[in-house]
């Protein structure tokens, strides 16, 4: 372990969520009040910030602004998805960081964001070890999928499935206001991990929430998913679906008709459109009266509802990767280690090897969701209850949230 002494780079990448300012937050505030760290720079852009010598510096913003940044949603520096080559089959890309840091003098990168984040941060992390470069190089977790490996959650998922949960508790009393039954479809966002949609079944432990939850951990029947509808129209003359955007056939293909050939930069395909396509094939087979939602990026910016111990949690990685970095710590990702039992929940930073939390999902263990597939059991309850605690007592101004505005000055 080295302690070194110099400047620090915080990035942010990947898509924004609720409180991952609060983690930028933890990390500058951390950063500008250390001996070890001389100056603090914010890459616009992520990595791509980086790469392009457009660099913030953070000491000199104003401390109040930066005070406001927790109750700022998205990425208050600029996010990106730009995937670095593999350094052994084009290290361009890897010159040209290596440069900055030494244009700079870099001894600190933290990089702020979900797995393809920290294969991005693994990936600089091997390189500079490499080339005997001292810089210690810590991960920053962030995604509202709460997919990634060797945490308990991520930060940024329980304000999202606070969200979630509560916009399917006020959707489940407005699809029940008229005399006629309507079914009504919500699509959730998670790819491949039912964190986000499972997070609905909240709203249905609380008295009012979907009756029906489709998770992509397990496969889709269509012929199924009509019975289960029709069974629950039947019965209530009502109906509300929460569905994940990732459900897929049993042959791996996705249920989604909105699935172009438009693509991400990691090569991920865009999906959407899920709700709209279930709703038809619903109204066609049934004949009533039928709505889908879609809460898009509602879902990852909704900050007027963030969980307390989300925003709480996300500013404490950001502080311990620091103090991880400054004591020594190189090549980590800050995960959080957590307890549910008759004392409480309880929870602390622990240091994951980037290695291992680097493009690997974590899903939904099958165990969690009911034999039918289509909800999940009280151990989904117990799991993600405890996380959307707690409400911010956010400033507002003429009854708007008022947002930290940063000067962005770029560095020199």
């Amino acid at each position: 372990m080295e302690q070194l002494k110099g400047a620090c780079i915080i990035g942010q990448s990947g898509g924004p969520t609720a409180v991952i300012n609060a983690s930028a937050q933890g990390v500058i505030q951390t950063a500008l009040a250390s001996g070890q760290i001389t100056k603090v720079y914010g890459a616009a852009h992520g990595i791509k910030g980086v790469l392009g010598d457009q660099l913030y510096d953070m000491g000199q913003e104003d401390p109040a602004e930066l005070d406001l940044m927790k109750f700022t949603p998205s990425s208050a520096l600029g996010s990106c998805r730009y995937k670095l080559a593999d350094p052994d089959v084009d290290d361009t890309d890897y010159q040209r960081i290596l440069e900055i840091f030494k244009k700079y003098d870099v001894r600190y990168f933290f990089y702020n964001g979900g797995n393809d984040s920290m294969d991005t941060c693994n990936k600089i992390s091997k390189y500079m070890q490499k080339v005997g470069y001292p810089c210690n190089i810590m991960g920053v977790p962030k995604t509202i999928d709460n997919d990634l490996s060797g945490t308990d959650h991520c930060p940024g998922y329980a304000s999202a499935a606070k969200y979630i949960a509560t916009s399917c508790m006020e959707l489940y009393q407005d699809a029940r206001v008229y005399d006629t039954g309507m079914v009504c479809i919500v699509e959730i966002m998670g790819r491949h991990a039912g964190w986000l949609a499972g997070a609905a079944a909240l709203a249905s432990w609380a008295g009012s929430g979907p009756d029906l939850v489709y998770l992509p951990e397990v496969d889709f029947d269509m012929d199924k998913f009509l019975a289960d509808v029709k069974k629950v129209y039947e019965a209530q003359g009502n109906c509300l679906v929460a569905v994940s955007e990732g459900i897929h056939y049993a042959d791996g293909t996705f249920v989604s008709e909105a699935k172009t050939s438009a693509t991400d930069g990691f090569g991920h395909a865009q999906l959407g459109g899920l709700a709209a396509m279930l709703a038809d094939v619903v109204k066609k087979e049934m004949g009533v009266k039928v709505r889908g939602i879609e809460l898009s990026l509602l879902q990852r910016c909704g900050a007027h509802l963030a969980s307390k111990t989300d925003v709480d949690e996300a500013y404490a990685v950001g502080k311990a990767a620091v103090e991880a970095a400054v004591s020594g710590q190189t090549d980590y990702m800050v995960g959080l280690d957590c307890t549910r039992d008759a004392s409480g929940y309880h929870c602390q930073t622990k240091l994951v090897p980037l290695t291992e939390a680097a493009n690997t999902e974590r899903k939904v263990p099958l165990e969690w969701i009911n034999a039918e597939g289509n909800g999940v059991k009280q151990e989904f309850i117990d799991y993600a209850l405890p996380l959307i605690q707690g409400e911010m007592d956010r400033p507002l101004e003429n009854g708007m949230p008022r947002f930290a505005k940063l000067k962005k000055v770029l560095a020199k």
